[in-house]
């Protein structure tokens, strides 16, 4: 078996949001780029199956990230998002969610509140979602 190519949607684009991974989950990014990618390569589809075109031939995946609880909680869940061509052998990267805070994070300096990134834009609501947290964690 000759494998699949691993080919991009946007290449520019979906390299800033793995380097803002690198930066602020680093688990996450060895994860993704030791164990993920050559997974997806040797053709083992991992993740979950969210559509499924049968004349094109293609399935769309989502493949769940490792990351912290609280992050998860405030943000979502950090999650690589693909589509395989089947016929083609064709691994199609298309983006990494949640992409606002990635993007934010590769475009300026994150501060982190409470152990979890904030965005600069929405920091009041992060910094409160992290209070809330950790209050119901209390009780």
């Amino acid at each position: 078996m000759k494998g699949f190519v691993l080919d991009y949607v946007n290449e520019n684009e979906f390299r800033k949001l793995e380097r803002a991974l690198k930066k602020y989950n680093m688990i996450a990014y060895k994860k993704l780029n030791f164990t993920y990618y050559p997974a997806l390569r040797s053709g083992e589809l991992i993740g979950e199956l969210v559509s499924q075109n049968k004349t094109k031939h293609t399935k769309s995946y989502e493949l769940k990230l490792p990351s912290d609880a609280t992050f998860a909680k405030i943000h979502g869940e950090i999650k690589l998002h693909y589509t395989v061509y089947e016929k083609e052998e064709i691994v199609m990267l298309e983006t990494i969610s949640p992409e606002d805070i990635l993007i934010e994070g590769h475009n300026s300096e994150l501060t982190a509140y409470k152990g979890v990134m904030i965005s600069k834009e929405n920091s009041a609501k992060d910094m409160f979602k992290v209070d809330l947290l950790n209050l119901l964690q209390d009780k």
